[in-house]
């Protein structure tokens, strides 16, 4: 096995174990009752994205972007 492709297996490992945890860590995206009357739509809802729920919701993304790059790169037999 060539360095890159070890590089990259250790890479993705670290990732899998990254995302588990963040996934594991935010919250259900049930509104609860409060979604019938209309009191999801407040300013705590408005601003999510500058929050840590926000911040941990575009950090998954990425690591679910990176993960399925490094995934395919992997399974090219070119290295």
């Amino acid at each position: 096995m060539s360095g890159i492709r070890i590089f990259l297996y250790i890479v993705f490992m670290i990732i899998c174990v990254a995302l588990t945890f963040i996934v594991l860590a935010q919250e259900g995206k049930s509104a609860g009752l409060g979604a019938i009357s209309g009191m999801a739509d407040t300013y705590w809802g408005k601003n999510k994205g500058r929050s840590m729920e926000g911040k941990l919701q575009k950090f998954t993304i990425a690591l679910c972007v990176l993960f399925m790059v490094i995934a395919l790169v992997l399974n090219i037999k070119a290295f």
